[in-house]
């Protein structure tokens, strides 16, 4: 059994698979997909989780990864679990870190020595 738990929201299979092969790659871990906002906050409500990762845009109803962080937050104001956003646009970082997520990374930079150092800072 993986020792963290990391959920990835709205990511299309493709990513998802990219994501997890990655994290498995660096970290004891196992990746749960939620395809939307709904799923993921039953699931964070229902299991325990080390991480969160939010696509900015959600593949199967291209809903907002940082309007979700902000329902999260706001939802779940008691919530300790790190989110991260999953996007290459600096602008949406921004937004997600005022949101209330951690500094996340872009796809672009999946498997870079600071994608990986923001993610052992979670996942060790």
């Amino acid at each position: 059994m993986a020792s963290k738990r990391v959920l990835s929201v709205g990511q299309c299979f493709a990513d998802h698979s990219s994501l997890s092969r990655t994290l498995k790659q660096h970290f004891d871990v196992e990746v749960v997909p939620a395809n939307g906002a709904a799923e993921a906050v039953r699931l964070v409500e229902q299991q325990a989780f080390d991480l969160v990762l939010v696509n900015r845009v959600f593949d199967a109803n291209g809903g907002s990864g940082v309007e979700f962080i902000r329902q999260l937050t706001q939802r779940q104001p008691q919530m300790t679990v790190p989110v991260m956003l999953v996007s290459n646009y600096e602008d949406a970082q921004r937004e997600a870190v005022a949101a209330g997520a951690r500094p996340g990374f872009g796809k672009a930079a999946l498997g870079q020595p600071q994608t990986l150092a923001r993610l052992k800072d979670v996942l060790g």
